[in-house]
């Protein structure tokens, strides 16, 4: 797929998605939102961006911590929901870019912590994205990604159910696969912890625009391929009244 055709398909997307995908409860969990602020190591001079901000979530809550916090995104609805945000939090320490993340538009070392969350499996060519946050990040500043990490057994019927959900995903990589990213881009081994991530597959359908018929076929996806590994009953009721669980890995290096 070309990058322009990508970019319109999240554009369309996430235009469409904004006030569901910031709204979600697994999405603006606090606590998931702390864990991640607490484990980047974040404090009061640093300097942050997210890349692929969204709704401005994280950007928000490195903010009541950190010096400043910059937001950088491509759909212009994403960040008008990430400024009423922070107004409505009172935040006057946050910056917010439209734009794409290849190249990043700001001069090497520009930041002392780099982060993306949920980001990277809508990414065409994450390996390139991760060069560009390790770029902009200042020597001895942390590069953190934060995304959902299947299992490697599962990892394809995962990436299945995900694409039917949401046009616009590429690809959710094991977390074997994203500690190779880190090598690749002249990082350390990151330091790696992560938190379940439970989403009502029915709310989360609500909040998603499949193609006609596509939400069967992940109820399907969910009943045959992935609930067992889920640890949950894998029969019709669960998947639809249940919830899909997941890990969601975070994971941080310094920079040289």
């Amino acid at each position: 797929m070309s990058t322009s055709k990508h970019s319109e398909l999240i554009l369309d997307q996430f235009t469409r998605q904004v006030v569901g995908f910031a709204t979600a409860p697994s999405i603006k969990d606090e606590s998931a939102l702390k864990l991640i602020v607490e484990f980047s190591g974040a404090g009061p001079s640093d300097t942050v961006l997210d890349v692929a901000c969204g709704p401005g979530l994280v950007v928000c809550a490195f903010a009541r911590v950190v010096r400043h916090a910059t937001g950088i995104d491509i759909t212009p609805a994403m960040l008008d929901h990430a400024r009423s945000a922070a107004a409505a939090q009172g935040l006057t320490n946050v910056t917010w870019r439209l734009g794409d993340v290849l190249p990043l538009p700001w001069p090497d070392g520009s930041f002392t912590l780099v982060t993306s969350r949920f980001a990277f499996h809508h990414f065409l060519d994450p390996q390139a994205v991760l060069h560009e946050m390790v770029r902009v990040c200042a020597p001895g500043g942390t590069v953190m990604v934060v995304d959902a990490a299947p299992a490697p057994d599962k990892a394809d019927a995962y990436n299945r159910m995900e694409l039917l959900r949401d046009p616009s995903h590429t690809r959710a990589m094991p977390l074997v696969e994203h500690l190779e990213l880190f090598r690749q881009a002249g990082l350390p081994e990151p330091r790696v912890t992560n938190y379940r991530l439970d989403s009502d597959l029915e709310g989360c359908l609500s909040r998603s625009f499949p193609h006609p018929g596509d939400a069967e076929k992940i109820r399907a996806i969910v009943i045959d391929a992935l609930g067992a590994a889920l640890g949950e009953r894998a029969d019709s009721t669960w998947v639809r009244s249940g919830a899909e669980r997941a890990f969601v890995e975070a994971m941080a290096a310094r920079r040289s």
